[in-house]
């Protein structure tokens, strides 16, 4: 059933010129919010005409007609579904508030904020406090001690998503102050710095006893961050198991949560201080730390809601350009599908994730004759976890013709916008096919 408009929810039937509104009201509200174009305004989707140069309008529209700069707060995303195609629309909630219209600039008709189900002009004092608590020691406006800087091992990694950076790279990534000097984000991605990221592993619960401390940093922290995952993957075991007629396999943590905290460690760091994250390996948890706490105006309950502040929006852009962050706001989510809140702690100045370790199989026998029967008996969300995800989407159809997006991503335990892309792939393998409309069809199994 379609989401009503709220204060987080948008449709609209096709792209006019109302999109720059509705993204500032976004940007300047606690939350953030999604548009959804090509939907009636009841949630249901009718799809658009000419849906790449529509895209191409929106990215160009967003980035070109809104001030401060947009980058790194938003992702817009074609979904295909069937016949139809739609565009999705994340904004994340912005750190140099008050965002507004370029053409009418920081006033009361080009300031909005997002009230109900509808945006709505802000008032000049509301324009002057967003204005006064406005983050002014942000990285980008930090200068580096260094500026001999040279960014290779970031070109290659642009290189290999298929971008290139050209010689204006460091003006469209941000890593020049106002003047024109490189800041602390140019030196935190440069080929070489002093910035230490420690992996530590010691032999019991505490720290009393190190075993081995590897210095994954001073380098680019997009490196950096490619070496923390490697090294935390060659210690997160894998316990196999296997039964008639499934392999059972059961890693320490997670290894999707695993990598959405190392992600989530790096992104949202505050650097302002030089504190880089730390990884600790005890003999019983994984303790991952980042510097900064919440972002401000970031609750608790905002925070494992999975609303999102980038405090690091630059990196953040980065970081999407190269699809290690995925889709704004999903990496909390991600991890509490697998993990208990309490996992986290946060206080005012770190956020710290520990995870527990997962035993091995048991080799009792009651668990013995119980996975003998392999996968009967079971549920939808065990079957799913023994699966690729293409026979998990089926199964779950299988079972229930008419599931929606949604809860076809819930129950797999991936993304939305991984579904609508794994359901392409489906129906153009033959393997399902949609039967009667968008709204009240269902999905048949051809396989």
């Amino acid at each position: 059933m379609p989401i009503t408009e709220d204060q987080h929810i948008e449709y609209k039937s096709i792209l006019n010129d109302s999109l720059e509104k509705e993204i500032v009201a976004f940007l300047n509200s606690k939350e953030g919010g999604q548009i959804y174009l090509g939907y009636d305004s009841d949630g249901s989707p009718i799809g658009l005409e000419n849906i790449d140069e529509v895209q191409r309008q929106v990215l160009d529209r967003i980035k070109s007609n809104i001030l401060p700069t947009t980058l790194g707060l938003f992702d817009v995303i074609v979904e295909h579904l069937s016949e139809i195609s739609t565009i999705h629309i994340i904004v994340t909630s912005g750190s140099e508030k008050p965002y507004y219209l370029r053409k009418k600039g920081m006033s009361v008709s080009g300031c909005y904020i997002r009230i109900g189900s509808s945006s709505h002009p802000m008032t000049t004092e509301m324009i002057a406090e967003m204005f006064s608590k406005r983050t002014r020691n942000s990285i980008k406006r930090i200068v580096s001690d260094h500026q001999n800087l040279t960014f290779e091992q970031l070109r290659i990694y642009y290189s290999e998503k298929g971008l290139a950076l050209n010689n204006h790279f460091a003006q469209s990534l941000e890593l020049l102050t106002d003047d024109d000097k490189f800041n602390l984000i140019a030196d935190l991605l440069s080929d070489k710095n002093t910035y230490s990221v420690p992996v530590a592993r010691f032999a019991g619960q505490d720290k009393d006893n190190l075993l081995e401390l590897k210095e994954c940093g001073e380098c680019s922290l997009v490196k950096a961050t490619y070496n923390v995952l490697d090294k935390l993957n060659v210690y997160n075991t894998t316990f196999t198991k296997i039964t008639y007629p499934v392999r059972l396999e059961r890693n320490m943590i997670d290894p999707t949560a695993l990598r959405e905290a190392v992600i989530n460690a790096f992104v949202h760091n505050d650097y302002s201080r030089e504190v880089m994250p730390s990884f600790f390996i005890f003999s019983d948890r994984l303790v991952i730390q980042s510097y900064g706490g919440l972002v401000e105006g970031l609750s608790q309950e905002d925070f494992f809601a999975g609303l999102s502040m980038p405090r690091n929006r630059e990196l953040m852009r980065i970081f999407k350009d190269l699809e290690l962050v995925e889709r704004l706001g999903s990496g909390i989510g991600r991890i509490l599908k697998i993990y208990d809140p309490s996992i986290f702690a946060i206080t005012p100045n770190y956020v710290q994730v520990s995870f527990p370790f997962a035993e091995a199989f048991s080799d009792n026998i009651a668990e013995n004759d119980q996975t003998k029967k392999g996968s009967i008996g079971l549920t939808v969300t065990q079957k799913t976890e023994l699966l690729s995800v293409d026979d998990a989407i089926v199964l779950f159809l299988r079972e229930k013709s008419a599931a929606t997006i949604n809860e076809i991503a819930d129950k797999v335990g991936i993304s939305r916008r991984t579904v609508l892309r794994k359901m392409k792939e489906l129906q153009e393998a033959e393997k399902i096919r949609r039967v009667g409309s968008s709204k009240s069809g269902h999905w048949e199994v051809l396989t």
